[in-house]
């Protein structure tokens, strides 16, 4: 489903240029808060002057014409199960859309759903759709607990995790981030959390991760905006945004800083 680039000018906070987010399987995989995900790109993105239009999509919809970019959340594993068959049927598309470097966020479930496959543990191995190259196996231990992982493109990030599979990343993926302690991450040895290709990220942080970590949210902002409209795109309307809005994103900022820190100073 190839989307050619938007020839629309924006030159303004004013012309409140569209972006059309989907929210992959929000029946199913919605849990531990990811709704705020979606909260928190919508009001960054219209702070910047842009139009956030969300979209729903579960199993049995119609796939949108338009996607600029997807947010997906975990899930238990019954909730995998049920969206298992249409993630496979769409997974062309969404390989499509990876390679066009349509930026993703996959948390916990749909992050482990995004490789290769998952083994469950009644050792039933669900089939996932390859985008990111990573497996991952069910134990009986869970990983809970506040996460403090230091990215390379995103500075320090704070999640929640709260995942009983362990999820190996492959030559193809980098990690999103790293951990400084054992039990933590995406498997508790090789200290390595999330997983990234292209644009698309895949990690096991609840939180909801967004609100706490806003250069992540602006990464997912700006791939979509500078996709749909060109390079550059991003960087003009913060230029262009007003007082009021600017004043706004302050005091999202600091929240989100305040909330961070909080997090990350509380046990496991």
């Amino acid at each position: 489903m190839p989307q050619t680039q938007d020839n629309a000018k924006v030159g303004a906070v004013g012309d409140h240029p569209p972006l059309q987010i989907l929210s992959l399987y929000h029946r199913d995989m919605n849990i531990y808060g990811d709704s705020g995900n979606i909260l928190s790109v919508t009001r960054r993105a219209e702070l910047y002057g842009f139009r956030p239009m969300v979209r729903y999509y579960d199993p049995g919809d119609a796939w949108p014409e338009r996607i600029d970019m997807i947010l997906g959340g975990g899930g238990q594993d019954h909730g995998q199960e049920r969206i298992i068959d249409d993630l496979r049927e769409r997974g062309g598309l969404l390989h499509d859309l990876a390679d066009q470097e349509v930026p993703m966020l996959m948390i916990c479930g749909l992050y482990q759903l995004f490789g290769h496959y998952f083994e469950t543990s009644d050792h039933e191995r669900l089939e996932g759709v390859g985008i990111l190259d990573v497996h991952t196996i069910a134990q009986p231990e869970r990983m809970i607990g506040n996460l403090v992982e230091q990215a390379e493109d995103f500075g320090r990030v704070v999640g929640y995790e709260n995942h009983s599979g362990l999820t190996y990343l492959g030559e193809g993926a980098h990690p999103l981030g790293m951990v400084t302690e054992d039990g933590r991450g995406n498997n508790g040895k090789d200290h390595t959390e999330g997983a990234r290709w292209k644009k698309v990220i895949g990690t096991y942080m609840h939180g909801s991760l967004l609100p706490k970590n806003p250069a992540v949210t602006d990464f997912l902002i700006a791939g979509a905006a500078e996709r749909r409209y060109g390079q550059g795109t991003f960087a003009q309307m913060k230029e262009t945004m007003d007082q009021k809005s600017r004043s706004e994103l302050e005091r999202l900022d600091s929240l989100a800083d305040q909330a961070s820190r909080i997090a990350a100073s509380r046990p496991r």
